[in-house]
């Protein structure tokens, strides 16, 4: 019998927990947050790590920045509903520091894990921490919007590099920067 997505993604989630990855991040946290939306979705967006909404609802990107982040979507016709939503690290980081290169280490084979049993056809990367993963050699402010082909596994991905939408909360000329990027995403989509 195969076993469903969500099933793989609950014993992805039960791995984390049995093994105590990365246990300081872990104690003070309230919650695991591993991701939300649709697990057949063609599009999943990658954060850095959870805030504090976030952690007290165990779900990514609901706080300010998921509330532009919806905007965004919707400006592009679309909703929460169409995509997964995660992070690379699963746990807040204290204070809302950025997470640490071992943190982002830990958590990286788990993420891998989550993008194998979701198979999008697109992966958007929020800000420079999950895009370094991906296209470690870049620039976030030269490639921002720009789709990258990737290397995956034992095909190929597409990539696209966006700035976080929490830069927008602390920038306004980044807010449009990041919705014109965002709204090429389904013309990308429609040409693979």
């Amino acid at each position: 019998m195969v076993e469903s997505k969500q099933a793989q993604l609950d014993r992805v989630r039960t791995d984390i927990l049995e093994k105590n990855i990365c246990s300081e991040l872990a104690a003070q946290a309230t919650n695991l947050v591993m991701g939300d939306g649709n697990l057949n979705a063609d599009i999943v967006l990658i954060g850095e790590a959870p805030g504090k909404n976030e952690d007290e609802q165990g779900l990514p990107f609901v706080g300010a920045a998921g509330k532009f982040l919806n905007e965004m979507l919707a400006a592009a016709n679309m909703v929460r509903s169409d995509v997964y939503i995660t992070n690379i690290v699963k746990y807040r980081p204290p204070n809302n520091r950025d997470p640490l290169p071992e943190e982002k280490k830990a958590f990286w084979p788990y993420l891998l894990k989550q993008l194998q049993i979701i198979q999008p056809k697109v992966v958007i990367t929020l800000g420079r921490h999950s895009m370094e993963y991906f296209l470690p050699d870049m620039k976030i402010s030269q490639v921002h919007g720009q789709p990258k082909r990737i290397h995956f596994g034992e095909g190929r991905l597409v990539v696209i590099p966006l700035y976080h939408p929490a830069a927008a909360l602390y920038n306004g000329a980044m807010r449009q920067t990041l919705i014109d990027d965002f709204l090429q995403v389904p013309r990308i989509i429609e040409k693979l």
